[in-house]
């Protein structure tokens, strides 16, 4: 309501039904497809945690890498395994253009909404969608073609 109010308060009000309409698919829209992105983030991440603990406050990243000089419960080849694959990851959002590396980080990274994240890039808030999607699809397609696999 406030979108409506704000954008297109000065509309003829028989198009402000319309209006709100589309305001509110495209907000309920723009709530799942982050959700299903960062699903699918939290997923591979939490395939790669240690011990499979489902501790909410806890950083997925962090549990990637221990920190120099702890005990490690984990064998060498799970731990191996792990770092591999993080690299790879790494490697593969390096290898994005650079608009779609900085959309997706913010994004789904910093977990910032479409609209601080336009702002931050300087662009419509569609362009970072497009840019959000276009990461997301690539960086699915690299690691597929390197066999990781959810």
């Amino acid at each position: 309501m406030l979108r409506l109010a704000e954008k297109y308060g000065v509309r003829p009000a028989a198009e402000l039904p319309l209006l709100f309409q589309r305001i509110l698919q495209n907000a309920i829209r723009d709530f799942f497809r982050r959700q299903k992105v960062r699903s699918l983030w939290t997923t591979l991440l939490s395939a790669l945690a240690p011990g499979g603990a489902e501790d909410e406050d806890q950083d997925p990243l962090e549990t990637l890498r221990p920190a120099a000089g702890s005990n490690a419960t984990d064998g060498p080849s799970e731990s191996l395994e792990r770092s591999q694959v993080l690299e790879i990851i790494e490697e593969e959002i390096v290898r994005l253009p650079a608009r779609q590396r900085e959309a997706f980080l913010m994004r789904y990274w910093e977990e910032l909404d479409v609209a601080e994240t336009a702002k931050v890039m300087g662009c419509s808030e569609g362009s970072v969608k497009t840019h959000c999607s276009r990461a997301t699809h690539a960086l699915a397609a690299a690691l597929k073609a390197r066999g990781i696999t959810l």
